[in-house]
Formats: structure tokens, sequence, C-alpha cells
């Protein structure tokens, strides 16, 4: 039986994409690093997604939504022999980002600025070692839960795409959503939850630095949720 692959259609799963006016510096980085570091969805993936980096990557992990690029850079530092694909279709994060790439020299690090679900449509079958999905927008209105990224459609994107056993990582501070991920990854069977007890899920994930909107949801009293699934 042939695999059914989800349709391409953009499905607006963010809000704006811009907010105040860029800086000098960074609106330089959107004209000369953006065009070096976007992924080129108009020519076929490679076979073999190391090629996207000038220097050897031995594992491939992609960050979808990456905010501030708080946890991006943080990871990429420190795993210098994986190669990151942050997404991230707000321009000023992208442009935030961008710079600190630049300022720390990270030589580990591709970016796509539009929507995910493009680039998960161009990644090859089990291609990604890794997926993170921090914080993503709740869309808390329930009018509105059809555009949270996590869905059936989504989450059979991210099978496709990772590896034999690998990693789906989700956090978020809203309860709705957390739960809402929990009984999507379960309807779908194709991940497997990693928790075994309380503990596991409100631990943040090992090495975590932190990101600018779990301090603000610590500020405004909520906690986050922390969980990780298995490509079964």
């Amino acid at each position: 039986m042939t695999e059914q692959r989800p349709s391409r259609a953009t499905e607006a799963f963010f809000g704006r994409r811009k907010g105040k006016a860029l800086r000098e510096r960074q609106a330089e980085g959107m004209a000369s690093l953006l065009p070096a570091l976007k992924l080129d969805l108009q020519s076929p993936a490679p076979a073999s997604l190391a090629e996207l980096f000038p220097d050897e990557v031995k594992q491939l992990r992609l960050e979808i939504g990456f905010g501030g690029g708080e946890h991006l850079v943080h990871r990429a530092q420190e795993n210098p022999q994986t190669g990151f694909i942050g997404v991230e279709p707000f321009v000023n994060s992208m442009a935030k980002l961008l710079s600190r790439v630049e300022d720390v020299g990270l030589r580990n690090v591709r970016v796509y600025d539009d929507d995910a679900t493009q680039v998960l449509d161009w990644l090859p079958e089990g291609s990604i070692d890794h997926i993170d999905l921090l914080y993503p927008d709740p869309w808390p209105k329930r009018k509105h839960w059809k555009r949270r990224f996590v869905s059936q459609v989504n989450l059979q994107r991210f099978h496709r795409v990772l590896k034999p056993g690998g990693l789906f990582c989700f956090a978020s501070d809203i309860d709705t959503y957390v739960n809402w991920t929990l009984q999507h990854c379960r309807d779908h069977g194709g991940f497997e939850w990693q928790a075994a007890q309380s503990s596991d899920w409100l631990t943040p994930f090992a090495n975590w630095p932190g990101t600018r909107y779990e301090n603000k949801a610590r500020r405004e009293g909520r906690s986050s949720a922390y969980l990780t699934f298995r490509k079964a």
C-alpha cells in the first residue's frame, strides 16, 4: 500500500509576521546572512542532509518556531556535530537568531523563514533525529484550536521525517495544549510517551537553557510541561 503524504498546503499556524522595525545590524543580517543560510525548497533535498552544512555533522535536529533563538543557539553550541534546522516565520525573531549565529560563529545552523509544513514536506523520509516544538502558539480560544501545530496531519509529517527511534520534544505552559498533545500523540499511535512518572514531564529537558517565553510564564505563575515522545 502506497503511503499517502500530507497535503502541501500552507495551514497558517502562526500569527503576525513582523513586529517593530529592525535595528540596522539586524537588517543587514537579514539581507546577507539569511540568503546564505536559508533552505532552498525549490531544489530537491539532498540525499544526505549533512550536505547542507560546511562541517561534518552526525545528527540532524529540527526546531519549529524557535522564537528568540535561545534554545537553538544553546543546543548548536553544545552539539557542534549536530546539524540544526530552525524554522521561524516571525521576522524579528529570525533577525535576532541570525545576529547570534554570526556573533558566536555557528556553522551548524540552517534556517527557514516561512511555514514549517513546507520544510517537513521537503525533508526526506527518515532523515531527522530530533524535532523540538517548544512553547508553540497555544491558540487558546476553542474556535482557533484547529490552528494549533500539533494535529494528526502534522504528527504524520513528524513520523515520516523522523528516523526510527527519533524524538519529538514538546514544551508548553498551557494545560489545554499539553493535554491536546498527549491525546493527539496517543491517537496517532506512532509515538511512545517516554514519561514513567510525573516528575519526568515536570522536569525540564537535560541541559535546558530556558526561554524568554518560559520566563514570562513563570512570572505569570504558570508552570510548564516537558513531553518527550519516541517514534515507534
